[in-house]
Formats: structure tokens, C-alpha cells, sequence
């Protein structure tokens, strides 16, 4: 026969009720505790405890504290009120009734419980068994790569061989051409000698009676030089324009500024880190920050944030100094609420995007959003104002920012009035 423990102590608050059970040589490993909304029952033999609740309370937050000989409850009241009594006043018949409901209700918990736990499980094995088909299908495209470029190896060697028996054979016939051409200019040249000889012996009795008409044309040939005026000389004409890179007007434009961006995004464009073991087994073109960046922008567009970040985190290896890449990220941390990141990849890209100039203000209005969205969501709420005052002054006719920095405001005054 059990011994009823009766000589227990109780306190509440408006939100939680506190019990102090004594029992003797109680310890974590023999005590059975059972607890539901409405039931509190405790087994450590031969004491027993039980307790017909007032009120609900919330089971799954309440606490149990077992040591010096004393197990201290702290339950959580689900409505916020003052206990008339720890208990209701109930008969034989009634206690039965809440008994055994108590026992349906943790029965269909652990059962809810355990279908989780099966369908977690289930959940795993599919994606286990996803990533192993990925895995499978990489290497086999992997094999038929080095196929396909043994094939194409082999194909141009071919057509290099090729090549040179054609050149071979093309030489051969331009060195067949070349001596018959010979040939034909010695013959070319002996009938040239024989006939320069028969025109010679014409000329020299032919000489005579032309050199007086021949010394007339060359005074008529001189009179008609000299009577052509000289050409003008050359001139030019340089007109300069100043160069500008962006859109705004000298007059209106910070130059110095101007040029230490100019001066950063190409220094970004430079440095590429090709030097990882991993880019071993890709394509050149997947080893450009710009079209890895392409990349994860359209896996992000089809909700792959997992895939898109692994894009975006190979260009940052490959040239950590594009302020984009941090950008993006953080857009795909906050979907995953990886909030902490999120705000490190925006502090990131607004430490790139400097100096401030019209060419990077829409990635600086961007960064400060997502960045005051993170601490908005951390409950952050006076840093996530900051940051989005911040946007505003970038784009003060933003109405989309205008109305969350409201929000915001909101928000903190209801917390202040509260507190």
C-alpha cells in the first residue's frame, strides 16, 4: 500500500506555480514522474504524490527539479490568473475519469511523437539516398568527360596528322612547280638575248636622227613641271572631350571618390585566386567569380539557397573582393534564417562598397535592408532601424522602405511602453 505524501508545499504566481515535495532518498533514477495538463502524479516507493491540477497548464514547458531529498515543480500556467486552490475538489469517480484521460493524452503524445520520429527518419533516408543518386550521376558525367576529351585528343591528333601530309604533299608540288618555272625562264631568258641583240643593231641606226627631237621633248617636259603649283601643307585640328565614366556631370560629381571606385572594381576584377585544389576538376568557364555568381543568382531564382550559397562561397575563394557575392549571400542566409550570417555577409559588402558613389548605391541601399531585416528578425529592432535609416538616405522616396522603417518605430515604442 502506498504512503500518500500530504506534507507538500506550494506558492504561484499569475503565470507559473511552484511545489515542493519532500521524499526521502529520492533520486533522478528511481522517481516515475508523470505529468499532464490537468494531472500531476509522482512514484518513488513507497511514497506517492498526486495532484488533480486547478487549472491547465503547459506540460511540455513545465520543469521538475529532483535533489536534496525534495522534487520542486514549476508549472506554466496556460491563462494567466491566481489559483483559488492546487487542486479541484473532485469524488473517487471523477479522479478516475481524469486519470485516465491523463494516460489517453501522453499515450497519443508519445504515439504522435514516435510517427515524427519515423517520418524524421523516413525524411533522412530519402535525402541520404538523393545525395547518394547525385553523387552517382556526377561521376558518371566525370567518366564521360574523360571520354568524351580522349575522344576529342584523339580526333585532333588525327587531324594534325592529316595536316602535315598535306603541307608534305603541298610542298612537294610547289617544288615541282618551282623547277618547271626555272626551266621555262632559262628558255624565256635565251630568246630574250637573241632578240635583244637583233633590236640593238635597230637602235643604233635609229639614234642619230632622234637625238634632236629628243633634247626638244625634254625642254617641253621641264617647262610644264615647273608650271604646276607645290601641294598645301598638312594641318590638324585635336579636339578633347572629358573622359567620364559615369553618368552624372562633372560639375555635379565627386571625382575623387569616383576614381577610388573606379580605381577598387578593377583592382577586384584582378585579383583571381586560381591557386584551390578544387578547381582541378572544373571547366574554365566555371572558374570565372562572375559566372559562378551567374549561377547561384539562378539557383537562388529556383529557391536552391543551399546551392546557391556553395556558388557564391567558390567565387569568394576564387576573388573575395566583389562585393556582390557577399550581397547575394546574405540574400540566401536570410531565406534560410541564418541570420548571424546574414549580417556578417552585409557588413562585408558595405565595407566594398566604399567609397559611396552613385555607381554602388543600389548595392548599399540593398546591403543595409538585409542587414536591418536580420537584426529585425534577431529582435534587434533599434539596429534594424539604423540600418534602414540608412537605406532611406540612400533612396529617400522609397515608399516599400518608408513604411517597414515605420513598422520598426513601431514596434520599439510598444516594447518601451511595455517595459
Amino acid at each position: 500500500m502506498p504512503v500518500q505524501v500530504s506534507d507538500y508545499s506550494w506558492q504561484q504566481t499569475k503565470a507559473a506555480v511552484f511545489i515542493s515535495v519532500p521524499l526521502r532518498g529520492v533520486c533522478v533514477r528511481d522517481a516515475d514522474v508523470f505529468c499532464t495538463e490537468n494531472y500531476l502524479k509522482v512514484n518513488f516507493s513507497p511514497f506517492l504524490f498526486e495532484v488533480f491540477l486547478y487549472a491547465p497548464i503547459d506540460d511540455e514547458n513545465s520543469k521538475a527539479k529532483i535533489g536534496n531529498d525534495t522534487i520542486v515543480f514549476t508549472l506554466y500556467k496556460k491563462e494567466v490568473a491566481m489559483w483559488e486552490n492546487l487542486s479541484v475538489s473532485a469524488d473517487k469517480e471523477m479522479m478516475q475519469r481524469i486519470r485516465e484521460k491523463s494516460i489517453l493524452q501522453a499515450q497519443e503524445r508519445a504515439k504522435e511523437a514516435t510517427e515524427a520520429k519515423a517520418a524524421a527518419r523516413r525524411e533522412d533516408q530519402k535525402y541520404a539516398l538523393n545525395v547518394m543518386m547525385k553523387i552517382e550521376e556526377e561521376e558518371r558525367k566525370k567518366i564521360e568527360d574523360m571520354k568524351e576529351n580522349e575522344r576529342l585528343k584523339a580526333t585532333k591528333e588525327l587531324e594534325a596528322w592529316k595536316e602535315c601530309q598535306r603541307k608534305a604533299e603541298e610542298q612537294k608540288r610547289i617544288q615541282r612547280a618551282e623547277k618547271f618555272c626555272e626551266q621555262g625562264k632559262q628558255i624565256e631568258e635565251e630568246r630574250n638575248k637573241l632578240k635583244h641583240k637583233s633590236l640593238t643593231r635597230i637602235a643604233a641606226s635609229r639614234n642619230l636622227a632622234t637625238k634632236g627631237r629628243n633634247s626638244e621633248n625634254i625642254f617641253l617636259e621641264k617647262l610644264k613641271e615647273d608650271s604646276i603649283p607645290a601641294p598645301r601643307s598638312v594641318g590638324s585640328i585635336k579636339i578633347n572631350f572629358t573622359p567620364r565614366v559615369f553618368p552624372t556631370a562633372l560639375r555635379e560629381s565627386q571625382v575623387a571618390e569616383e576614381e577610388e571606385w573606379l580605381h577598387k572594381q578593377a583592382e577586384a576584377r584582378r585579383a583571381l585566386n586560381t591557386d584551390i585544389p578544387e578547381l582541378s576538376d572544373l571547366k574554365e568557364e566555371e572558374k570565372n567569380p562572375e559566372w559562378l555568381k551567374d549561377k547561384g543568382n539562378e539557383l537562388f531564382a529556383k529557391e536552391n539557397y543551399l546551392a546557391a550559397i556553395n556558388a557564391y562561397n567558390l567565387a569568394i575563394r576564387l576573388n573575395n573582393k566583389i562585393p556582390l557575392l557577399y550581397l547575394n549571400r546574405a540574400a540566401c542566409h536570410l531565406k534560410l534564417k541564418n541570420l548571424h550570417k546574414a549580417i556578417e555577409d552585409s557588413s562585408k559588402a558595405l565595407e566594398l562598397l566604399t567609397p559611396p558613389v552613385p555607381d554602388n548605391a543600389n548595392g548599399r541601399m540593398k546591403a543595409y535592408i538585409r542587414r536591418g531585416t536580420a537584426f529585425c528578425q534577431l529582435e534587434l529592432y533599434i539596429e534594424g532601424l539604423q540600418d534602414y535609416e540608412a537605406a532611406l538616405k540612400i533612396d529617400p522616396s522609397n515608399k516599400i522602405v518608408q513604411n517597414d522603417a515605420e513598422k520598426i518605430r513601431k514596434i520599439i515604442q510598444g516594447t518601451e511602453l511595455k517595459s
